[in-house]
Parts: structure tokens; sequence; C-alpha cells
């Protein structure tokens, strides 16, 4: 593309994150939308064409909040030929080169690239670019399938890196990063099917190491807590902290042994908020074993309305390696919002430098 090297030095990709990311943004195949300080195009028509690239990848599916910047979108133009055309009014007719990219913006790797000959006649030469900017149809053609491209290398990068990426992640765990290891393996795309299930058995496995470290740290919280001011007021403390566990932490038995002790030494004129506290903790607990339990139960009826035999043997044979999906949903959902809470705590810029695309 006439040998043009482009300076990509990102910033503020995680802006606005903390009201944007949703659990529905992990699981999918997001490109962030960026365009380089260094592109020299007037500045209402570096707006728009950033707004084409926001449509593009919307329209393909691959629209939403930052919550990978990974992968990106991006493009460079190319002036070409300046005419004058004679007026009055006088116009200009601008020609311009714009190459699209998708690639990983950390390795520096391009995954695809197209250029599109567009030309815009205005009265300036801003109004003549936005004019040549606005015959990008983000549904062309053309476009689809250079995203498609891209998508299809982002596939082939989980695919080929799936190892490395649950290997990084155990490697977070023994460091007790856990909310940066369930939001790494949260980032691998459903589509991606064989990798996305070896990392959902690797996230049931973290999952359950964070929310015990967790409890251990809550009950030795609340424990102190409570020793140090041994009223209600404490007491409330304490139960604020001790309804804060996870119900499915193993500790529960230490949690009902600190409860209990915590309601004996209480006044039965001064139990009322304490044993509301631990009302609505029970009331959490069994809300969620409630909701297992109508998953498991729609999965046997559904298994009993099946014809004969032959068709249960087949559809538990299905089951074995594609596994019970209401009941991944439960798991998943309890992931990814263990990683949109890590997304939104991280800081707000990120920079990459030294990113040249030629």
């Amino acid at each position: 593309m006439r040998n043009t090297i482009l300076l990509l030095v990102f910033s503020a990709l995680l802006g606005g994150l903390t009201a944007q990311v949703k659990l529905d943004d992990f699981g999918r195949i997001i490109l962030n939308t960026h365009l380089s300080d260094k592109l020299n195009i007037p500045a209402e028509s570096k707006e728009l064409l950033k707004t084409k690239l926001s449509q593009i990848a919307s329209n393909n599916g691959m629209g939403g909040s930052q919550v990978n910047p990974r992968f990106i979108i991006t493009a460079n133009v190319n002036v070409g030929t300046k005419d004058i055309i004679a007026g009055p009014p006088q116009m200009i007719a601008q020609n311009v080169d714009v190459t699209f990219f998708i690639g990983d913006a950390l390795t520096n790797t391009v995954f695809a690239n197209m250029t599109m000959s567009l030309k815009g006649v205005g009265t300036n030469e801003n109004k003549a670019f936005i004019e040549a900017i606005k015959t990008i149809n983000p549904k062309n053609k053309d476009i689809s399938a250079f995203i498609e491209e891209g998508k299809n290398k982002i596939i082939s990068y989980y695919s080929t890196n799936c190892d490395f990426i649950i290997k990084d992640a155990q490697t977070l765990v023994k460091q007790e990063k856990y909310d940066e290891a369930i939001y790494q393996l949260s980032l691998v795309p459903e589509v991606c099917q064989e990798c996305y299930f070896k990392c959902l058995d690797t996230l049931s496995s973290i999952y359950q190491q964070k929310i015990e470290a967790d409890c251990k740290t809550k009950l030795n919280e609340a424990k102190l807590t409570w020793t140090a001011n041994q009223t209600p007021e404490g007491a409330v403390k304490a139960g604020d902290i001790l309804s804060s566990i996870n119900p499915m932490a193993s500790c529960q038995t230490d949690v009902d042994a600190l409860v209990k002790s915590i309601d004996s030494k209480l006044k039965a004129d001064e139990k009322a908020r304490w044993q509301f506290k631990m009302k609505q903790y029970a009331d959490k607990i069994a809300a969620q074993k409630e909701q297992v339990r109508i998953t498991e139960e729609k999965s046997r009826r559904d298994d009993d309305y099946r014809e004969n035999q032959a068709q249960r043997d087949a559809i538990n044979q299905e089951k074995q390696s594609k596994r019970n999906l209401e009941l991944d949903k439960i798991r998943v959902n309890a992931y990814r919002e263990v990683a949109v809470e890590y997304t939104r705590n991280q800081p707000k810029t990120i920079t990459y430098n030294n990113i040249y695309w030629r």
C-alpha cells in the first residue's frame, strides 16, 4: 500500500468502560475502533471515518465495549490526486485510498487488510474528504469478506494458543490473581468451541479456588470484627461481611458456627437486625440452590420426553460431549460477572507504544 508506515499509538481504549461493560461482551470477538493521532486528515473527516469503522464492526456482530483491547479495526488514508473544478463555485475533487486493517495490537500482527479507492467533491478540502468517506458502505461485500478473514484469523489465534492461554491463567492463580485469570479465560469467544470448553473447565476450578480463598479472608475479617465489637452494631457489621460470602463456598460450616456464636451472645431484644441480615443470606443460598434444582429438573424432563431408549441413549451420548447448556449458562454468568468487575476496576487508559504496520 504505497510503502506507507502507519504509526499506531492507542490511547484510552478502555475509556468509559465503567458504564458499558456487560456480561454478553464476553464470549464474543470484539473489534476495538481506533484511529492513530498521526493520521493527517481533517478532524471532521477523521471522526466520520471512525464512525464508519464502528459501523463496520457493529454490522458484522463484532462491535461492543472494549473488554479486550487486543484486537482492533483501524484505517490509514493515502491522499491521491486533488483536482480543482472551476466554478462558480470552485470545487475540489479529492481522490483517496483508505486501507482498513484488522489485527492484534499487542503482537503487532495484521490479520486482514483491504483498500478502497474513494472520490469526493466539495467546496473545500475538508468537505471533499467528508464526501469521499461518506461513500464507504459498511455492508459492502468486500468489507464483509475482509471482516470474515480477520475474524477467522482471530479464531485461529485462540485455537493455536489455547494451551498457552490456560497456562498463563494458571500462573495467575498461583499468584492468587484469581479475578485476572478468570478475565483472561472469559475472553475466549464461544465460536472457538474446543478452546472455549477447555477454558470453561479451567474456569470452574479457578472460580471455586477464588470463592474458597475469598471465604477464608471474609470469615477471618468477620471474626475480627465481632471480637473487637461484641454489640448489636458489631454483629450487623460482621453479618454484612458474612452475607457477601459466595453460598457455594465449602466453608459454610465455619460460617454457620460463627453465626450461631454471635446469635447466642446477643440478647433477645438485640437480635432483630442481626437475624434479618442472616435471613437474607439464607434466602440467597436457598435461591441459588433452587435455580440449580430447577435447571436439573428441566434437563431430566427433557430426557424423559424422548420417545424411545435409542433416542435417550443418543441424547445422553451427545450430552457427554456437549454438556448441559442450561447449567453452563449459570456457571458462565458467574464467571463473567467476575470478569466484568475486574475490567471495570482497570485503569481507564492503555497506551500501546512502538506499533508499526506496513
